[in-house]
């Protein structure tokens, strides 16, 4: 292939060099499928290879995490149709994160960051899912994927943006929980 016309997954599926990318100051439009899962436009469309998607991922300087989400989920409706509409969430979210959305009851064959392969409901139990939605957040760590965070169910809208501003701050990797460190940022404490 002549050189300049290799393009990669992620620019494709952005729209080349993002001439088809939305702006962040687009609203967001939160999408319900016909499988009853709410997602955002601006989520990853993902072939649910997640060694890949965490590779792109980092290699952009963003970050990766799985939503959780099922069919019939009052909160993942809520997630969609309030907490992303709030500006100051979606915009930091959007700008820093790469999000796949999973089904918690789903089919669909996964590759997680570790390498396994096995459907949805499989993955979800693995992990201990058990709550809509829920998100897992995977970063590299000494070469090795890694989960860093965990949010088990959907928080109060500040501490929702917390929780993705305490993965982009990286605080995990000094050991502070996120409790610890959203004390600290409500005391003032460094």
């Amino acid at each position: 292939m002549p050189k300049g016309l290799l393009v990669d997954r992620r620019a494709f599926l952005t729209g080349v060099g993002g001439s088809l990318a939305l702006s962040t100051a687009a609203a967001a439009k939160p999408h319900l499928g016909d499988d009853g899962i709410y997602t955002q436009d601006w989520y990853l469309q993902s072939f649910l290879d997640f060694p890949s998607d965490l590779k792109d991922t980092v290699a952009a300087k963003r970050h990766f995490a799985v939503q959780w989400s099922e069919r019939g989920c009052w909160a993942c409706k809520r997630l969609h149709t309030v907490y992303f509409t709030n500006p100051a969430i979606e915009s930091f979210v959007r700008t820093h994160f790469d999000v796949v959305v999973l089904d918690l009851n789903g089919a669909r064959e996964v590759t997680d960051v570790f390498g396994a392969h096995m459907p949805e409901k499989a993955l979800a139990a693995h992990y201990g899912i058990r709550t809509t939605p829920a998100f897992q957040f995977f970063e590299m760590r000494d070469g090795k994927p890694a989960e860093v965070a965990r949010m088990p169910g959907l928080l109060a809208e500040p501490q929702f943006l917390a929780m993705f501003q305490y993965v982009v701050s990286g605080a995990y990797a000094q050991q502070v929980s996120f409790e610890q460190w959203a004390a600290q940022r409500t005391t003032g404490k460094s």
